[in-house]
């Protein structure tokens, strides 16, 4: 019987590359894709360090260039979310056009039966159709990030990591003498050199200063621009107070920053749009769930209520500095059922 032809999406780091070499000892027929995203200093070194892994697992190695499309659809984005006072996770949405999309498809016109990746996931098939459950190791769980994948892709995916801890997956590659398995974890964000989110958004937006103001409107000073800010930062207001001010919402129509006292940033409820199901179908009546709010939030019991194209999520105690334009995950038990955009948030 031929061997299984598998796609691994490498960046030179120790996940993909460890992810890359366990496929290749269970059998399958594997050969490693980088893909380009945006001109960086560093890519050649990126690169010689993945082309070296490569040559260490005995895989060929294609370079794909997405440029073009990562700036449309996922800086350009970034950038225009910023601009309408929202706080968009830019992560989520690379995975579901260009790792998920584009690659995907390319993958899959190259031969590939499976696309596999370094991420912290598991996928299982049922009687219903395929699964996306939490990671094993729940400290290093990146489910939050795949919620947008449904029956198609996950038919596709691979993820050798599902049950392994970060810990292992060094041990691993210092044991198969990969290159990376030394390098420390990229960052967060890859096209905001250093993480400086503030230099890279007054790099591509326009800044209009306006006023900050309390929750009566009245007016305490001046922001430098609502895209340099988000829900519930403190530091660098720039404001005298004798309590603590917080960032509670940034109003685009207004152009103006309200902040507020801490006890202001809880909510009851949000509203959520552009929602994405991993079954490809929306619950017909309110559910019992938890969910997370933003990535390194912790995952609280709720009630969703599915209302034609959006849901209403309401939380069992009250949430703190829920951000328009971050993603709601949801879930029950270890199993994502999908997620959305948060709208809007109420008391």
């Amino acid at each position: 019987m031929s061997q299984k032809r598998v796609a691994v999406a490498m960046s030179g780091g120790v996940d993909s590359s460890v992810a890359a070499a366990l496929l290749k000892l269970d059998g399958y027929e594997v050969f490693g894709v980088y893909m380009q995203l945006w001109s960086d200093h560093n890519l050649a070194g990126t690169i010689s360090d993945l082309e070296h892994t490569c040559q260490v697992l005995d895989i060929p190695l294609y370079k794909l260039d997405f440029e073009r499309e990562f700036q449309s659809l996922v800086i350009d984005y970034f950038c225009r979310e910023y601009s309408q006072g929202r706080t968009p996770n830019p992560c989520i949405v690379c995975n579901q056009h260009i790792k998920f999309g584009l690659l995907l498809e390319r993958a899959l016109e190259m031969g590939a039966e499976y696309l596999a990746t370094g991420h912290y996931a598991r996928v299982e098939r049922s009687p219903n159709g395929y699964c996306l459950l939490k990671a094993v190791d729940i400290t290093k769980d990146q489910s939050y990030f795949l919620y947008t994948l449904g029956q198609r892709q996950l038919q596709h995916l691979l993820l050798p990591l599902d049950e392994l801890s970060k810990e292992k997956v060094r041990e691993l590659a210092a044991e198969l003498g990969l290159p990376a398995s030394s390098r420390h974890d990229s960052q967060d964000v890859c096209f905001i050199p250093d993480n400086d989110y503030r230099s890279f958004i007054a790099e591509h937006i326009s800044l209009k200063s306006g006023d900050i103001v309390d929750i009566t409107g009245k007016v305490l000073g001046k922001h430098g621009g609502l895209a340099q800010y988000t829900v519930g930062q403190k530091q660098g207001l720039g404001l005298a107070s004798d309590e603590q001010l917080y960032v509670l919402k940034l109003d685009a129509a207004s152009n103006r920053l309200v902040v507020g006292t801490k006890d202001r940033l809880l909510h009851n409820a949000l509203i959520a749009s552009r929602l994405s199901w991993v079954s490809g179908e929306a619950p017909t009546e309110p559910i019992s769930i938890t969910a997370k709010v933003r990535y390194k939030a912790p995952e609280v019991s709720a009630e969703l209520h599915p209302k034609d194209s959006v849901a209403e999520v309401c939380f069992l105690e009250p949430q703190r500095a829920i951000a328009p334009g971050q993603s709601i995950v949801f879930y029950q038990g270890d199993a994502v059922l999908g997620g959305g955009i948060i709208d809007a948030v109420f008391c």
